[in-house]
């Protein structure tokens, strides 16, 4: 006979099958891929025209870091690459959320067991003393 909660057993073969998914991923990077043009400010450009989307695509991967903005530049070759990355990211994201809310409820458990198998303490009924002060 388990000493374990019901469910519990459920949730730690969960904790561990989404354990052994983060470590199926691959390089991961965070961030976002965003496909920028620019206009170089030469008046006789094909980007100078009305409507011309400018040179480019250039492509680069931006992020917060500390409250900031970062951007780094990807060159067209690596860009199927960084999508790949990127997305192991939004995967890893996902399933440590998961991994976290799925321990709490393991935890939630655990406590609710430990709560019901703790000794019901007994108080003492005490005489009590009047504690306001007398008028001198």
């Amino acid at each position: 006979m388990s000493l374990d909660p019901p469910g519990l057993e459920v949730l730690r073969t969960k904790s561990n099958e989404i354990k052994a998914a983060i470590g199926t991923l691959g390089d991961m990077r965070p961030g976002s891929l965003v496909e920028w043009y620019r206009k170089c400010g030469k008046p006789n450009c094909h980007c100078a025209k009305k409507g011309a989307p400018g040179h480019g695509p250039t492509w680069l991967v931006t992020r917060a870091v500390d409250g900031k903005t970062v951007t780094k530049q990807i060159p067209v070759e690596a860009l199927e690459l960084t999508r790949s990355q990127i997305e192991h990211y939004h995967r890893f994201r996902d399933l440590s959320h998961d991994l976290v809310d799925t321990n709490d409820r393991i935890c939630d458990l655990r406590l609710k067991q430990q709560e019901a198998n703790a000794p019901v303490s007994v108080k003492k009924n005490r005489a009590r003393r009047n504690t306001a002060r007398r008028s001198r």
